[in-house]
């Protein structure tokens, strides 16, 4: 399946965990993607997300013609050192976060992902990125 989607991943516990970026054709996701790089991630694909189940966990990577690439707007369209892939671990959605939001989380392809709503341009949001991560895989205690 190929989600609309930007996927970041850093390391948490020792293993690439990654979060799906989505929102909207120019809400920000490659912009979220590009600052969340200086903070520790690694691009995994922008743009467009294959992402696939095995042995239930939830996957994903850039198609083979977009892998290592990254549209930084304004400039254009830049090589990046990128992975192949990695395990999603959570779904970051562009919108105004909420001040205590419930847990929430959604499903894809029949897997519950944690769910995060973002301002993609609030200067801390790649900082919030790797807090959610880190609490939700302490939360959830991930099998390894």
């Amino acid at each position: 399946m190929i989600r609309h989607a930007g996927l970041i991943a850093r390391r948490v516990g020792g293993l690439w965990r990654g979060v799906l970026i989505e929102g909207p054709s120019g809400a920000g996701k490659s912009d979220l993607a590009l600052r969340a790089l200086d903070h520790g991630f690694r691009l995994v694909a922008d743009d467009r997300v294959q992402v696939w189940v095995d042995a239930g966990r939830l996957y994903g990577r850039a198609p083979e013609v977009l892998h290592g690439l990254l549209e930084v707007r304004g400039v254009g369209v830049t090589p990046v050192a990128a992975l192949a892939f990695c395990e999603i671990t959570m779904l970051a959605r562009l919108a105004a976060p909420e001040r205590m939001p419930d847990s929430a989380t959604e499903a894809i392809l029949g897997l519950d992902v944690p769910l995060l709503s973002v301002d993609p341009f609030e200067t801390s949001a790649p900082a919030k990125l790797s807090r959610a991560m880190e609490s939700f895989d302490a939360a959830h205690k991930r099998r390894i």
